[in-house]
């Protein structure tokens, strides 16, 4: 008897929760007519015929059903593929110890869609995404996906595909900006990225996992996010978080608004097993927008130094600091002769806005700054002892100055693969020569592709001419057909020539 009246008892259950069940899908079903009761202030949620899907605003502020096709068609054509592949020969001589890379230890063996190491006989295939930006056929993605390969390949959603020449990179914000010489290119427009909303819908675009042109939808998780996966000296990490599915092979792709402009490039995932288990990271636009227009105009990104070292306020911190919460970053140290310093800034100080925009963490007051350049004015609006106080600060250089850092950037450079910086007398007196130009950072091109040079070599003489700086290297290559030879030195001492084709 007691068995049968448990048995009873737990069918009851099991029916009331069933009604419940079907209850809540109904409501779930009856969609989107609300009217509201004036007594009780609840709102009535009436049946649509045949309505079971989800429902937004346009930009007119009309509701119409969630349909993500016409956004898909927009932004399709502008995502490409890319092939970065590192040759035997040259990863040979960075040394038989692989160097540490947080962005491969962030995504496992299968970062950029690679294969776990194998012979070093055989060239390394990564692959990625980009997003075409206008149609001269620049191409931005992420630093990572092209970093020390020898050649970038890039397929187009109509499967044609080109050799892509790296016009620069910025580890900092871990973004590159390619070209490939193209006709007819579908383009993707940047966007305000500081007016993106969190639980705004946005697709991301890529080749994730080896399966091209995928779209995934979902909406910003959060903004200003920072997951410590840079480790660059000045890294700026400011990521807008989505649960749109994004996984291994979507780097460098587009993380779109509905309108199918780009709010950000893909850059992250959060997990713990390799793949999508559900956040990823992506560069807002501002920065992305920052970093192409510097590295085009200038050959380098031109970043504005506050000079400050800075945490982001919270209780426990407030706690040890012995001050009054106040939400905002908190300055741990000012740096000496720094814009800060010079303002009249103080450690202790605990910035609350940049401009009038609000910076509650620490990486939202990175992006900000970020965005500026040497020699400009911020308002810095800081709690000091509960009360208010601004500062106009000049931003500094990473040198301590306000000019703008400049790299000689022509086209045959960017042929080469290379940046080069003219030598300081102290370096040429020690290895006893009259100058030359150093060879400070070597991308996909030429010289990667057709020798074994390693960053740091310092050219003395091209096809026998006598080089003393980096527009005698131009002068000598601008206009050349046929092979090339590079003699020069490296700092041990060591002597080396270097021969490769500028016709092919």
């Amino acid at each position: 008897m007691k068995s049968n009246t448990n048995s009873r008892g737990a069918w009851k259950v099991y029916f009331f929760s069933a009604v419940i069940a079907l209850v809540v899908s109904y409501g779930v079903i009856k969609l989107n007519k609300q009217e509201s009761n004036e007594t009780t202030g609840v709102t009535v949620v009436e049946s649509i015929p045949g309505a079971q899907a989800l429902y937004t605003k346009d930009s007119d502020g009309n509701i119409k059903p969630l349909d993500f096709t016409d956004t898909s068609e927009k932004v399709l054509d502008a995502v490409v593929h890319i092939k970065s592949t590192q040759t035997g020969s040259s990863y040979q001589n960075q040394g038989a110890r692989e160097l540490p890379d947080p962005f491969k230890e962030f995504f496992g063996d299968m970062f950029k869609g690679q294969s776990p190491q194998g012979s070093s006989s055989r060239p390394r295939v990564g692959t990625g995404s980009g997003v075409i930006i206008n149609d001269k056929g620049y191409i931005v993605t992420n630093n990572h996906v092209i970093d020390n390969a020898d050649e970038v390949e890039v397929t187009l959603y109509n499967n044609q595909s080109y050799k892509a020449t790296v016009i620069g990179t910025d580890p900092t914000t871990d973004l590159a900006l390619l070209q490939i010489k193209a006709d007819n290119l579908k383009t993707m427009s940047l966007v305000n990225s500081d007016d993106v909303e969190v639980g705004e819908w946005v697709l991301a675009v890529g080749n994730p996992l080896g399966l091209n042109s995928t779209v995934t939808a979902g909406i910003v998780s959060a903004k200003a996010r920072s997951i410590h996966i840079n480790t660059d000296k000045f890294a700026v990490e400011s990521f807008i978080q989505t649960d749109a599915a994004i996984n291994p092979g979507n780097s460098g792709g587009a993380l779109v608004n509905l309108d199918g402009n780009l709010v950000g490039i893909n850059t992250a995932i959060a997990s713990t097993t390799g793949t999508y288990t559900g956040y990823g990271f992506a560069v807002p636009s501002n920065i992305v927008t920052k970093v192409v227009e510097d590295l085009l105009k200038f050959g380098n990104v031109q970043r504005g130094m506050l000079g400050v070292t800075i945490r982001t306020m919270d209780s426990n911190l407030a706690k040890e600091k012995d001050v009054d919460f106040t939400k905002g970053v908190w300055v741990e140290q000012v740096g000496e002769d720094s814009g800060a310093d010079i303002a009249g800034m103080e450690s202790g100080d605990i910035i609350v806005s940049v401009d009038g925009k609000e910076t509650a963490t620490s990486p939202r007051l990175q992006e900000i700054i970020a965005g500026k350049r040497p020699g400009d004015k911020v308002m810095i609006t800081v709690n000091r002892n509960g009360k208010e106080k601004e500062f106009e600060v000049e931003l500094h250089n990473s040198q301590g100055g306000t000019d703008f850092i400049k790299k000689e950037k022509k086209e045959v450079f960017n042929l080469l693969g290379a940046d080069f910086e003219n030598l300081d007398m102290d370096t040429a007196k020690k290895l006893n020569i009259d100058g030359g130009v150093q060879v400070s950072k070597l991308y996909p091109g030429k010289i990667k592709k057709e020798t074994q040079m390693r960053e740091g070599f310092i050219i003395t003489h091209i096809d026998g001419k006598r080089i003393n700086d980096i527009e005698d290297v131009a002068a000598v290559l601008e206009n050349k057909k046929g092979g090339v030879m590079l003699e020069g030195v490296y700092e041990d001492g060591s002597k080396y020539y270097y021969a490769f084709g500028l016709d092919s």
